[in-house]
């Protein structure tokens, strides 16, 4: 080899946290329906309804009226008092120094991590789960450690005790979706209890996804016997039993509850001593989000809460619904959860799971997720997002019936 081809450099890669870092099985399974006609999609987090006119609207007047230019990096402050008076309705007494406004719910999670989170940390999450959460940390060269929530008669359970085990001195953060994505698992109050106040004698942070926490039905054995009117609208949150200022960061979203998955807008609440520094995480990461897009979440929070308590109610009918039907098919293991807009559910073949899904997009046009992309723990499930109309569903339905008589061996 001459002096010259010696110095030739090697082939340039990312990081090797990145490069570990596992493909989504989910958008996998979406690009194999690229070209498959009529495709059914079940696959991702999201209504097939557009964002309510109202909120449209006023983002079209806000971009009529010029709120094109950069925001304070927190938010805006009449949002961020808008959501101050949200939360406080739903949680107890939050100030706007507890809020800042971040570009989407997953910016949130990975704003949450970077306060918290560092190279050779180690972090707890329980699984199964969207696989963005358990990555992020892994982003930042911390080792995350799973609990898996069980599966049985009373569907997806939590063995509190086992995650208190896994708790010890040395975690640095929590990881905790409730309502859960993919399961629809809700954490009961008494659980939260038991974990917060575990964590608070460890010094453990909690970071809670609750971007689901309006999709939830109520199911009185998780809530308190003395529930409020308010807290019948969400499922319990760590907001309602924590004090502002201690080491809980909830993260939430304005995609599911008022159907803006497109507008990219979330929000954390979280100590005001964390704010500075937040804001100096924001500037690094986006600098602020869009100000018009800030415009409309204010009209969500203010305008949408009728909007917001219709979608329950058709989620949960659709939900019903999908449970039933899918009750009925041979060989299908569904429980009705009491949160989210998913079913989690076995099915013949679903312990190669990818495998399945590619098979049911090839063969029948059916879209529904891998159990294997929301971690280990996933296998052996499928996950079919419900938010639409039953006539859909039914079509749905109908196409798996048919891939399965034609694979009555698998």
């Amino acid at each position: 080899m001459s002096e010259l081809d010696s110095s030739v450099p090697s082939i340039p890669n990312a990081r090797d946290a990145v490069r570990a870092l596992r493909p989504s099985q989910i958008r996998e399974v979406a690009n194999a329906g690229f070209g498959v006609d009529n495709v059914l999609p079940f696959w991702f987090g999201e209504s097939d309804r557009v964002t309510p006119a109202f909120i449209r609207d006023a983002a079209s007047s806000a971009l009529a009226a010029g709120a094109t230019f950069y925001t304070h990096n927190l938010g805006i402050a009449p949002l961020r008092a808008a959501l101050a008076n949200y939360v406080s309705e739903l949680h107890g007494a939050t100030s706007a120094d507890h809020v800042a406004v971040t570009s989407a719910g997953v910016n949130a999670l990975m704003l949450a991590a970077q306060l918290v989170v560092g190279a050779g940390d180690r972090v707890v999450a329980v699984t199964p789960l969207w696989p963005n959460l358990v990555e992020i940390p892994r982003i930042l060269g911390a080792h995350v450690e799973t609990v898996a929530l069980g599966y049985g008669e009373r569907g997806w359970q939590l063995d509190v005790e086992q995650l208190l085990a896994a708790l010890t001195p040395d975690t640095k953060m929590l990881l905790i979706n409730s309502p859960n994505n993919p399961t629809g698992w809700v954490m009961s109050r008494d659980d939260q209890r038991a974990v917060l106040a575990h964590c608070r004698r460890n010094g453990i942070w909690i970071v809670a996804d609750e971007v689901y926490e309006r999709l939830y039905y109520g199911h009185a054995d998780l809530a308190d016997s003395a529930a409020s009117g308010a807290q019948a609208r969400t499922a319990p949150s760590f907001l309602d039993l924590a004090a502002r200022d201690e080491r809980v960061i909830c993260v939430n979203s304005f995609s599911k509850a008022w159907l803006m998955t497109g507008w990219r807008l979330g929000w954390i609440v979280a100590p005001s001593e964390l704010m500075d520094d937040l804001a100096k995480l924001v500037e690094y990461n986006t600098s602020c989000a869009p100000s018009f897009v800030q415009q409309a979440g204010i009209a969500a929070v203010e305008q949408g809460e009728r909007f917001t308590r219709e979608l329950v109610h058709d989620l949960k009918a659709s939900r019903d619904h999908l449970v039933r039907a899918l009750s009925a098919v041979p060989g299908v293991d569904v429980k009705t959860p009491p949160g989210a807009m998913y079913l989690f559910f076995s099915m013949p073949g679903a312990s190669r799971s990818l495998e399945l899904c590619k098979a049911l997009v090839r063969e029948v046009g059916l879209g529904v997720a891998p159990g294997s992309a929301f971690g280990p723990q996933g296998e052996g499930f499928v996950r079919w997002c419900y938010a639409c109309d039953t006539a859909r569903l039914d079509a749905g339905v109908e196409r798996l019936q048919q891939f399965l008589a034609r694979h009555k061996t698998v």
